[in-house]
């Protein structure tokens, strides 16, 4: 199931005029796909930065452009003023629903080992996967863990609806054993991935 999220076509890209949809609470984007043609558009930042929190990364959106017929797409990259804690530029993937692709799927650790302290390489895998199956995360459980054991991706396990395309060998986390009281003090043991929050760039870069 797809979530709506309204569009403007953007026509002016004078840094000017993208400043200003951006002062107006509107995110400059592009939106392109396989074999089509890209458009300029703007979306509430708003709107976008609730959508992705709500749904995840992954999700399915209708785009419904001023003017033109509603197509589905995925975000596929953005760019953040990490200081401000806005947008200043999304990039939005037409998708075809009946075609395998392959994307990033964060993999999020649950429950905590017997003893030990987590050390989390992997975040997240490539899954092959029509997009209305591709998961908004994936979860393991390491409750049964200890030190001294790994985690890898062929213990993520299969799925009849998407693919893991990963070397199975792959570690995705680790249980070591903490060198000093100190060093169990401030470790994330979930070793859950940051929230939706890119690097910073520049206006310029995102114009």
């Amino acid at each position: 199931m797809s979530v709506i999220l309204s569009a403007r076509k953007r026509e002016d890209h004078a840094r000017s005029a993208t400043k200003e949809l951006r002062q107006n609470g509107q995110v400059p984007a592009v939106v392109y796909g396989k074999e089509k043609d890209s458009k300029s558009i703007s979306v509430d930042s708003i709107e976008l930065l609730k959508t992705v929190r709500d749904e995840g990364r992954n999700v399915i959106i209708s785009l419904q452009i001023e003017g033109d017929s509603p197509v589905n797409v995925m975000l596929h990259d953005y760019q953040t003023d990490a200081i401000k804690d806005s947008l200043l530029h999304a990039d939005f993937y037409m998708v075809n629903m009946s075609q395998e692709m392959e994307t990033s799927v964060s993999v999020r650790l649950v429950g905590e080992p017997e003893n030990g302290v987590i050390q989390q390489p992997l975040y997240e895998v490539t899954v092959r996967a029509t997009p209305d199956n591709i998961p908004n995360e994936i979860t393991v459980d390491i409750s049964n863990k200890s030190i001294g054991d790994i985690v890898t991706v062929a213990e993520i396990g299969e799925s009849s609806t998407y693919e893991v395309v990963e070397e199975p060998e792959t570690v995705v986390a680790s249980v070591l054993a903490p060198n000093t009281n100190a060093d169990m003090e401030g470790q994330d043991e979930t070793g859950q991935e940051p929230g939706f929050t890119g690097e910073a760039q520049s206006e310029a870069n995102a114009d």
